[in-house]
């Protein structure tokens, strides 16, 4: 649920509702701020109001990079919209062409992308991988396609596929 909260957006993440002995009902929310993406607690009383908000889900696909815009195109009527770098935050780094992503509007304004769990990239930049490496807890530094560095096994070579969490940007497996 999205709700409206000090003339900001929030996702409820969390709640719990509490009736502590003589006191009054409360509900205790955990929510996150679409905009800046921080975590905020709020006791709420039983008898406070929030607007709950209404949101548009679009599934859109990541066209090119332009400066700091990046462009999508809408799969359905192929009408294409730019977001810009900061709006985007830290999803930036999963950008590849032809990238399937969710894109959250407001009031036909967008607020938020959702990316897939995990993506596939190609590695650009690593040192070179050892023939008798398997896989193991010891990792090297290896430069995406994007520029992300992600932690890779030794046997990843330059140039290879792999799949990587965009929740925290973890090496998954080779593609």
């Amino acid at each position: 649920m999205v709700i409206k909260f000090n003339a900001e957006l929030y996702s409820v993440v969390s709640f719990v509702h509490r009736t502590p002995g003589n006191l009054r009902a409360f509900v205790q929310v955990k929510m996150r701020g679409l905009k800046s993406g921080a975590f905020a607690e709020h006791r709420f009383a039983s008898t406070d109001s929030v607007e709950k908000i209404s949101l548009d889900d679009q599934d859109m696909e990541f066209l090119y990079k332009d400066g700091t815009d990046y462009h999508f195109m809408n799969v359905e009527n192929y009408e294409q919209i730019h977001l810009s770098e900061e709006l985007l935050g830290d999803n930036v780094n999963y950008l590849t062409p032809q990238l399937k992503v969710k894109v959250t509007f407001f009031e036909e304004r967008p607020i938020s992308i959702e990316l897939p769990a995990a993506i596939i990239m190609t590695v650009m930049e690593t040192e070179p991988g050892l023939k008798s490496a398997s896989v193991s807890n010891v990792g090297k530094p290896a430069t995406m396609e994007t520029g992300l560095v992600v932690t890779v096994p030794p046997f990843i070579n330059q140039g290879e596929k792999i799949r990587v969490s965009t929740t925290d940007g973890e090496y998954l497996e080779r593609a």
